[in-house]
This record gives structure tokens, C-alpha cells and sequence, in this order.
């Protein structure tokens, strides 16, 4: 039995073996895989500026997993699930041919005033993003031995296997009034267009000024790419991405002074689309010209 409030909000979240993870390659242990299976859920919570109710996990198990991994895997989700507040309130296990963990969260909210949705971005509004970016990417380079581990690297690896859903942020950027958010689990520039796109307005970011996860600049370095590929162009660190008023900034400030010690980072603005199809995001290198760079597509 669940005791609901005025209005609730739901996220449904898959990761599959070979798809979003690597289990057997050692990238994650069954812990990390449930943790992060479940952080995925409640960051798309997050952006939604709601308060985690309850969880709900569905395990697709292969052959060959033990019973001991299994239970790794649920009190890595459940150990996440006492940190932020949420209860896993059921869920079921059946058999498939790889790994899956699927997840629906369930978030609450007192009055509809106080969800945030991606279709409410004003012309005008500036464009902020919570935490740093690029780690999770950076993380990933490392595992995969396409890049030496830097100095910091535990906490790229960190962004990668433990990722922390923002929702204190959310919910802090949802009562002081942002227009528009969503996290950023596909990427900035994937991101920031579908923002874009859902409010009929041009999401316009800065490169230049993107807060990047330390550890970051140096493993682009020895990619042979910029650091903001990784910071705009790669999925998974599960930031938010919101709108405002300029008017609210120092409101905004105030409001998430002491997350993680890095507050909020002011990287843009929402203009007009010159027509419903220029709706979306441009990210403009420090030169002022527009790269073409992109996170996750889903595609079926």
C-alpha cells in the first residue's frame, strides 16, 4: 500500500548488459549496477523537480549469475534508495539473455506549480547547469584503456559506476520558479535541444564556459579532442539543465550555494527560433562558430 500526495510524476528507466554497461568486463560489480540502474530513474525525478516516493525494480537475470550477484545488485539500488529517500516497494525477477535491470520510480509533488517540465522555456531566459560535466565520459575512457588514468581519476571513475541524482537541486530549482529542465544522462547537446525543441525556442551554449570534472581536460587531451566534446557531447553525468528568468539568478544561486560545493553555472540562453523546425540548441565554440556535437540519440 502506497499513502499518495496531490500529484505524482513516474519514470520508467532500462540498462542492459552490453548496451548501457559492461559487467563482465569489469567496468561495474553487481552493486554499481543496481545503484546506477536506479539513479538513472530518479535523475529524470530530478529534473521534474520532484520529491522520490517509490521504486520499483524489475531483474532480468542471465544464466550463469549467481544468486549472490543478484543480491549485490539489490542492495546496491537499496543502499541509493535509503540515501535519497526513496522506497523499493516491489518488483519482480525473471530470466533473460543478459542483464537487464528495469526501474520505475515514482516522485511526488504537492501542487502542480511545482513540476518542472523541458517545455517551458521562455525567449530571454538564461541557461544553467548544476555540478560539472565531462566526467562520466572521462570515467569511460579510462575503463575502456582508451586513456591513462589522471590525477583524479577516482572521481571520473566515481561519475561513471555511482552516479548521485540531483534531486535536492531539482527540487530547490522547481520552488524557486525555473521555467525548464532536464537532466543531462544523453548528453548537453542532446539534452539541451530536446529542451529546446519542446519549448519552441534555441537553446544557445557557450562551450567556453562549461564546468568541467577535474581529470577531464586531461584525459580529452590523450583522446585528441577538446574537453567540451566530453563535457557537451557525452552522456551520463546526469546533471540538470534548466531556464530561468534573469531575474532569478541570484535566487537560483542562493538555492543551490553548497551542492557538492559548485552551486550552478550559468552557460547560455534561450532566443527565439527563427521557425518551429530552428527550435533546439546550438553549441558555439569559443570563436563563435557552431559545432555540431551530440550525446546519445535513441534510435530503434
Amino acid at each position: 500500500m502506497v499513502r499518495a500526495r496531490a500529484l505524482s510524476v513516474t519514470s520508467v528507466d532500462a540498462m542492459i548488459d552490453g548496451v548501457h554497461f559492461r559487467l563482465r568486463e569489469g567496468w561495474l560489480n553487481a552493486s554499481q549496477v543496481g545503484h546506477r540502474a536506479l539513479a538513472a530513474a530518479l535523475s529524470d525525478l530530478a529534473a521534474m523537480g520532484a520529491r522520490p516516493g517509490e521504486a520499483y525494480l524489475v531483474l532480468g537475470i542471465p544464466e550463469g549469475f549467481s544468486t549472490d550477484a543478484a543480491l549485490a545488485l539489490v542492495r546496491g539500488a537499496n543502499e541509493l534508495a535509503t540515501a535519497t529517500g526513496t522506497a523499493i516497494a516491489g518488483g519482480d525477477v525473471v530470466a533473460a539473455p543478459a542483464l537487464t535491470v528495469s526501474v520505475t520510480a515514482v516522485g511526488w509533488c504537492d501542487r502542480e506549480q511545482q513540476i518542472v517540465t523541458r517545455a517551458g522555456a521562455h525567449e530571454g531566459d538564461v541557461v544553467g547547469v548544476t555540478g560539472r560535466l565531462g566526467g562520466a565520459a572521462a570515467g569511460l575512457a579510462v575503463l575502456e584503456g582508451r586513456a591513462a588514468a589522471p590525477a583524479g581519476a577516482d572521481a571520473l571513475l566515481a561519475r561513471t559506476r555511482a552516479p548521485l541524482p540531483r534531486l535536492r537541486e531539482g527540487a530547490a530549482l522547481a520552488d524557486v520558479g525555473v521555467h525548464a529542465m532536464i537532466d543531462t544522462s544523453d548528453g548537453l547537446a542532446t539534452d539541451a535541444g530536446h529542451l529546446g525543441r519542446a519549448s519552441g525556442v534555441r537553446v544557445v551554449v557557450a562551450l567556453a564556459s562549461l564546468p568541467l570534472e577535474e581529470g577531464v581536460a586531461e584525459v580529452a587531451e590523450q583522446l585528441g579532442v577538446h574537453p567540451f566534446s566530453l563535457a557537451a557531447g557525452a552522456g551520463d553525468d546526469y546533471e540538470l539543465c534548466f531556464t530561468a528568468a534573469r531575474s532569478r539568478r541570484g535566487a537560483i544561486e542562493a538555492a543551490l550555494a553548497g551542492a557538492r560545493g559548485e552551486g550552478v553555472t550559468w552557460i547560455g540562453e534561450a532566443v527565439r527560433a527563427a521557425s518551429p523546425l530552428a527550435a533546439g540548441a546550438s553549441m558555439l565554440a569559443p570563436d563563435g562558430s557552431e559545432l555540431e556535437l551530440h550525446g546519445f540519440e535513441h534510435s530503434w
